[in-house]
C-alpha cells in the first residue's frame, strides 16, 4: 500500500458502513473481536487466582491491578511508536500477534493450589507461564488500543457531524464482543475448568488479527506511516529502524513478565511515565501550541484527569463487584443462575442496547441546540457511576435468609454504570481525536489510557479496603463479608457524587476553553 500524501488527513467520502466509512466496519470488527479475548479473561483473572491458585484478595488484586496498570499505560509508547515511526497498521498486527500469543498462553493453566498444614502449595512453572502470557498482552495492547481508536478518527474530516456517532458505534462493537465474551468465557472457565474460559478468548484475538489483516485495503492510507523510508533506516544496533522496534516490544514483554511478579515496580513505572508524559505536553503547549491549539489542549488533558475518578469507580466490576457476586449475592435473575464473571456482561448487554439510543440522543439534542457540553457529559457519567455503589449499598441493608443479597440490585448497579460510561467514554474518545494538535493525536491517546491505568491501580487499592479472610478460597463468613463491601460502596458513592459537582461547576470555563468544538 503506498504512503499517503499531504492529503491524508482529508478522508476518501465514504459512506458504505450505514453512512460512516467502510474503514468503521474493520475497526468495529477488530475491536470487537480483541475485546472479545480481553474481557474472556477479564473476569475471570481474579477468580482463578483466589479458587484456584489460592491466592489471598489482597495478592490476587495486586496481580490484577498491576496488569491492568500495565495494559493501560503501555498505549502511552504504542501510541508515540505509531505516530513517530511504524503508523497504526502496522502497530495494530504487531499488537494483535502478541495478544493471540498472550491469550493461548492463559489457557495452560497447571496444577491447582493446595493447602497442606497451613502452607498454600503452588505449581510455579505454570505461574511463570501465566505471569508471561500476561505480559504478552500487556504490550500487546500498548500497540494495538491506542491506534485502533485513534485509526476511526482519522477516518473523518475535523468538521464531520457524524464523528461522535461514529465512535458510539465502534464503541458498540467493543461490547457485542465483550457480552460474547464474558458470557461464553466466564460460563466455561468456571464451569468446565479455566483453561476453555481463557483458551476460547484466545480463539476469538486471532479471529480479530485475520479481520483486521483483510479489511486493510478499505482505510485508505489512513493507517500508514507518514514516513516509509524512515522506518528502512539502520538503528544503532545494526537493524532496520521497524525491526528494532519489534525487537524492543520483545524485550518489554520480559521486563513487563518481571514487572507482573514485583507488585512495586508497576507503581514505579506509572510515575515515571505520567511525569515523562506531563513534561512532554507542558513542552508541547508552551512551545509548539497557538492560543486556540493551547486552550483546547488544557481543557483534554483536565477531562482525561477527572477520567481517573470515574475508571476508579467503574473498574471495581472486575474487582470488589466480582468478588462481590461470587461471595455475598444470590445469582440467580430472571429465571437463570449466573456465575460470578457472567454478571460483567450487563455493562456490556446495556452498551449494545443503549449505545444507539444516546448516538441519536446526542444528535437530536444538537439539532436542537440542547446537547450538553462534552465537560457536562463527564460529570453526567461520573455521577452515575457513584449512584451504582447507591443501589448496592440499598440492597445489602434487606439480605435473604442465608444473608445473601439479590442479584437484581447488582443489575442495577450495571446499568447506572453503563449509562455513565456512555456519557462519558466514546464521547472521550471522540474528544481526544477533536481537540488534541494533530501531530500528537496518539500520544494524546496513549495519554487517556495512561489515566485509565492510574485508575485501575486506585481500584484495586480501594477494593483491598474490602478484603476478607478466605479458606481455599471461599469466605468463612458472609456477614462479615457483607458488612465489609458494603462499608466500601457506601464510601465510592459519596466520593462519584462530590467529584461530578465539582465538574459541573467549572464545565462553563471549560466549554469556552474550547472555542467552538461541541
Amino acid at each position: 500500500m503506498a504512503t499517503p500524501g499531504p492529503a491524508m488527513n482529508a478522508p476518501v467520502p465514504d459512506t458504505g458502513f450505514f453512512g460512516h466509512p467502510r474503514g468503521l466496519f474493520v475497526c468495529f470488527a477488530t475491536e470487537l473481536w480483541e475485546r472479545f479475548s480481553f474481557y474472556g479473561m477479564k473476569f475471570l483473572l481474579l477468580l482463578y487466582l483466589t479458587k484456584y491458585h489460592l491466592f489471598s484478595d489482597a495478592g490476587g488484586l495486586e496481580v490484577l491491578g498491576g496488569y491492568a496498570a500495565l495494559v493501560y499505560a503501555m498505549p502511552v509508547i504504542g501510541g508515540l511508536l505509531a505516530d513517530r515511526y511504524l503508523g497504526m497498521r502496522k502497530a495494530v498486527i504487531f499488537g494483535g500477534i502478541l495478544l493471540t500469543l498472550g491469550h493461548l498462553g492463559m489457557a495452560l493453566e497447571g496444577e491447582q493450589a493446595r493447602n497442606e498444614g497451613g502452607q498454600i502449595i503452588r505449581d510455579d512453572s505454570a505461574l511463570q507461564v501465566f505471569y508471561f502470557s500476561l505480559a504478552l498482552i500487556v504490550i500487546g495492547v500498548g500497540f494495538l488500543k491506542p491506534n485502533i481508536s485513534t485509526i476511526v478518527g482519522r477516518l473523518y474530516s475535523q468538521d464531520d457531524r457524524r464523528r461522535d456517532a461514529g465512535f458510539t458505534i465502534f464503541y458498540m462493537g467493543i461490547n457485542i464482543g465483550a457480552f460474547a465474551a464474558t458470557l461464553l468465557c466466564g460460563y466455561l472457565g468456571e464451569t468446565y475448568g479455566w483453561r476453555y474460559g481463557f483458551g476460547a478468548a484466545g480463539i476469538g484475538m486471532v479471529i480479530g488479527l485475520v479481520t483486521f489483516i483483510h479489511g486493510q485495503k478499505h482505510l485508505h492510507g489512513h493507517a500508514e506511516p507518514h514516513n516509509a523510508a524512515l522506518l528502512k533506516q539502520r538503528s544503532a544496533i545494526g537493524l532496520s529502524k521497524e525491526l528494532t522496534i519489534y525487537l524492543c516490544g520483545l524485550m518489554a514483554v520480559v521486563v513487563a513478565w518481571q514487572m507482573l511478579q514485583f507488585h512495586g515496580a508497576v507503581g514505579s513505572t506509572l510515575n515515571v511515565l505520567s511525569v515523562a508524559v506531563l513534561i512532554g505536553l507542558a513542552w508541547f503547549i508552551t512551545a509548539k501550541c497557538n492560543p486556540v491549539e493551547r486552550s483546547r489542549m488544557l481543557v483534554l488533558i483536565t477531562l482525561t484527569l477527572s477520567t481517573v475518578v470515574f475508571w476508579a469507580l467503574f473498574e471495581q466490576a472486575s474487582a470488589s463487584m466480582t468478588l462481590y457476586a461470587d461471595r455475598v449475592m444470590d445469582r440467580h435473575i430472571f429465571g437463570f443462575e449466573l456465575t460470578a464473571s457472567q454478571f460483567g456482561a450487563l455493562n456490556a448487554m446495556f452498551i449494545f442496547l443503549f449505545a444507539p439510543f444516546f448516538a441519536w440522543l446526542w444528535t437530536t439534542l444538537d439539532r436542537r441546540g440542547l446537547e450538553p457540553s462534552t465537560p457536562v457529559k463527564f460529570a453526567l457519567g461520573i455521577a452515575q457511576a457513584g449512584l451504582g455503589f447507591g443501589a448496592l449499598v440499598v440492597g445489602a441493608a434487606t439480605p435473604d435468609a442465608s444473608g445473601l443479597v439479590a442479584g437484581y440490585w447488582m443489575v442495577l448497579a450495571y446499568l447506572l454504570h453503563t449509562t455513565g460510561e456512555l456519557c462519558l467514554s466514546p464521547v472521550g474518545l471522540s474528544a481526544v481525536t477533536k481537540l488534541a494538535v494533530p501531530s500528537v493525536v496518539g500520544v494524546m491517546m496513549g495519554s487517556w489510557f495512561l489515566a485509565t491505568a492510574y485508575s485501575e491501580f486506585v481500584a484495586v487499592q480501594l477494593a483491598k479496603l474490602a478484603a476478607v479472610e478466605t479458606v481455599n478460597g471461599a469466605v468463612a463468613d458472609v456477614g462479615v463479608a457483607l458488612a465489609s463491601y458494603t462499608e466500601l460502596f457506601g464510601n465510592l458513592l459519596y466520593v462519584g457524587l462530590a467529584f461530578s459537582a465539582l465538574l459541573l461547576l467549572v464545565s462553563p470555563l471549560l466549554k469556552k476553553m474550547m472555542h467552538g468544538i461541541h
